[in-house]
């Protein structure tokens, strides 16, 4: 068991090309299990409660055992080559890590 803390993955954007993001879709959960990551869920029409710009599309969250995972699987050659399908299929709003809680101390 590692004694890095998890961090989550969450990105935001619209498919304009579902074809292309189809292709993207088929090639992503290899690669996620590859590096331990895990899919948490995806909502394509989510609920701001406050704010004044809410997300638009689709809103995705994953997770990895730590930071170094989650580098190593943006960095991967096999995911950075399949992202282009994204990249050609969406408008990526953001793609975002969040780190854990610090400790307290």
């Amino acid at each position: 068991m590692s004694d890095k803390p998890p961090v989550h993955v969450m990105a935001n954007f619209t498919v304009h090309d579902a074809e292309e993001y189809r292709i993207y879709e088929k090639g992503f959960f290899p690669i996620l299990k590859k590096h331990g990551g895990q899919f948490i869920t995806f909502d394509d029409a989510s609920t701001t409660f406050e704010g004044s710009t809410p997300p638009e599309g689709r809103v995705v969250l994953f997770k990895f055992p730590s930071e170094e995972a989650a580098t190593a699987w943006y960095n991967d050659p096999d995911y950075q080559a399949l992202s282009e399908h994204r990249r050609a299929g969406t408008e990526l709003k953001f793609l975002t890590m969040l780190h854990p809680i610090p400790a307290r101390g």
